[in-house]
């Protein structure tokens, strides 16, 4: 049986994509599956002993069991922490799919499931002339879109959903992250959210930055459940 899979996108970056994706691999692992992640473009990588290393990356192959090599979960490793399109081109390389592709194709082998985390929003480039909707379709992988809990949050739903929808992406579903500890309508808010998303919510995160991921795996089991029934 072939792996299942998901792309973890947001509504902008700094909307908790990472504490996402790693909360779901904890998630996935809790229900008895093989579930390994990746972050295919990662900008903002530190030199090693062992290369470049980038801190979501390591998050997501920490959590990841069986555990993948670094390359595989991060074939992209920018040093420069901004844009990957600027990242690239201040590295010297112009980040390709197939890279990509063929690392996916390791991770899957020998798992049950792939968590895949974008860069930025949805429609922030992988690269020049590499969108996420591109990454989405060649892997054939659904979208998870956690939504940043904050002032503007509804509109910044709405216009992902409508391009995720537009790009002829499946939406699986939804998470909502609190981001923002001051935000006062947070259940307000999500109760607009559910009503104006076609996708189900699948969770929702507490404003967590210094949490262990491994605590807010059970804030995930319907996401982990809606992944896993996708195989």
């Amino acid at each position: 049986m072939a792996a299942a899979g998901v792309l973890v996108t947001g509504t902008d970056t700094g909307v908790g994509k990472s504490l996402c994706s790693v909360a779901l691999l904890h998630a996935l692992r809790a229900q008895g599956l093989r579930a390994v992640g990746m972050k295919p473009v990662a900008a903002g990588c530190e030199p090693t002993a062992d290369g470049l290393r980038n801190e979501d990356a390591v998050a997501l192959l920490q959590a990841s069991a069986p555990r993948p090599s670094y390359a595989d979960v991060n074939p992209w490793a920018l040093p420069e922490p901004t844009a990957p399109q600027l990242a690239a081109r201040a590295a010297g390389v112009r980040v390709e799919l197939a890279p990509v592709l063929a690392a996916h194709a390791r991770l899957a082998a020998n798992a049950d499931v792939v968590v895949v985390e974008g860069a930025g929003g949805w429609l922030s480039p992988l690269g020049d002339g590499i969108e996420h909707a591109d990454l989405a379709r060649a892997l054939q992988l659904p979208v998870l879109l956690v939504v940043g809990l904050r002032l503007g949050c509804l509109s910044h739903a709405r216009l992902s959903v409508q391009s995720i929808e537009a790009d002829g992406c499946r939406l699986i579903g939804w998470v909502g992250s609190a981001v923002d500890p001051a935000f006062e309508r947070r259940d307000d808010y999500l109760d607009l959210l559910r009503a104006a998303l076609p996708a189900p919510c699948l969770g929702v995160l507490p404003h967590a930055p210094a949490a262990d991921p491994a605590l807010l795996a059970s804030n995930l089991a319907p996401a982990a459940s809606a992944i896993a029934g996708t195989r």
